[in-house]
């Protein structure tokens, strides 16, 4: 990398079950508003927007041309978007940085999740020909993922009820769900409730910049020390879902393992999901995992990878970390996973 690229800001809105009275444009202007004054720019200062949400989420093709009148129809802006979660978007805004056409950077991603089911909308990114006729949804794959990991003697059913107790006992006022949440009855077995993570509606917003600006617009920025994404096959019958490929890859190309992280926020929509993530990250017990409650939390979809970034870049700016990880998955049973190394300066 010829240039240093930070994080110097990050916001979020409170994630609720349902924001049926507001529509996405209202939900995400008070977030971009927030994220933009904590470093005192205008949308005329930054170089570059992107944002990351779902059509089908939405329910009508191009609906992210709509939350553009969020960031303002003046002055005109250099824009992309991604439909995936907006750690995406914001792996492509590191990209843009990196090559020198801008120097700062405004990422967002939303979602609103309460409208229709999501576990019927998820079905649309399995296999086209042989997986989604058969209409296995998200909670039923995870399920089996969960089910391997206990036959594979990777975990049990108290182990996984023990990662949902400590992710909800987190004193993240955004959080969905917070304090004791009972673990409930199956859904899909061995997924109780308490192992699913909660419906909810979103958005975030962070604010990137290079190099001597990203010192001017924060006085601790989360320098992005390394970042990469990577798939494993479409054929979830070819995979070892007890494993995760992928996500070693992604950390192994990102420098995760050249030093030890002192915090790590992943993305695992179910608590067996951190059971593989912890293996394939080779995390230990001395890393704090997921101090925001993690997406057993508050899991807004297109938005709950990127608030991993940012809430591993908040501690830092904070000076709560030193080196963090963050991750963010897509795809049934961690098919799609990005991994991101963000340090502070010396202190």
């Amino acid at each position: 990398m010829t240039r240093d690229i930070a994080v110097v800001a990050f916001a979020q809105s409170d994630i609720l079950r349902t924001t049926e009275e507001q529509s996405e444009v209202e939900m995400l202007m008070p977030v971009l508003h927030d994220v933009l004054d904590r470093t005192g720019l205008k949308t005329a200062d930054i170089g570059f927007t992107c944002s990351g949400s779902c059509d089908y989420l939405a329910g009508r093709a191009f609906s992210f041309t709509l939350a553009l009148d969020g960031v303002g129809a003046w002055p005109p802006i250099s824009e992309s978007h991604v439909e995936t979660d907006g750690a995406w978007a914001l792996y492509e805004a590191w990209t843009k940085l990196l090559s020198g056409d801008a120097d700062t950077a405004l990422v967002y991603s939303y979602g609103k999740s309460s409208p229709g089911s999501v576990r019927d909308v998820l079905t649309r990114q399995l296999d086209p020909y042989y997986v989604a006729p058969l209409w296995p949804d998200s909670v039923a794959l995870a399920a089996l993922q969960a089910q391997a990991l206990i036959d594979a003697g990777d975990t049990d059913e108290p182990a996984l009820a023990g990662i949902g107790t400590r992710s909800r006992a987190t004193d993240n006022t955004r959080a969905q769900l917070r304090g004791s949440v009972p673990q409930g009855d199956y859904v899909v077995r061995p997924l109780r409730t308490g192992d699913c993570p909660p419906i909810g509606d979103g958005a975030a917003a962070v604010v990137l910049a290079a190099g001597e600006r990203a010192r001017e617009l924060c006085s601790r920025p989360a320098w992005i020390r390394g970042i990469d994404h990577r798939i494993e096959a479409h054929g979830l019958g070819v995979r070892d879902l007890t494993d995760s490929p992928s996500t070693r890859l992604a950390a192994e190309k990102a420098g995760a393992f050249e030093r030890p992280v002192d915090t790590a926020e992943l993305h695992a929509p179910f608590s067996s999901q951190e059971v593989v993530l912890r293996k394939a990250l080779r995390l230990d017990e001395n890393v704090r995992v997921n101090p925001s409650g993690g997406a057993l939390a508050a899991n807004p979809m297109m938005a709950a990878g990127l608030i991993r970034i940012g809430e591993a870049a908040a501690r830092i700016h904070r000076g709560e970390s030193d080196r963090a990880l963050a991750h963010a998955t897509s795809g049934p049973c961690l098919q799609q996973n990005l991994v991101a190394v963000l340090e502070g300066d010396p202190r």
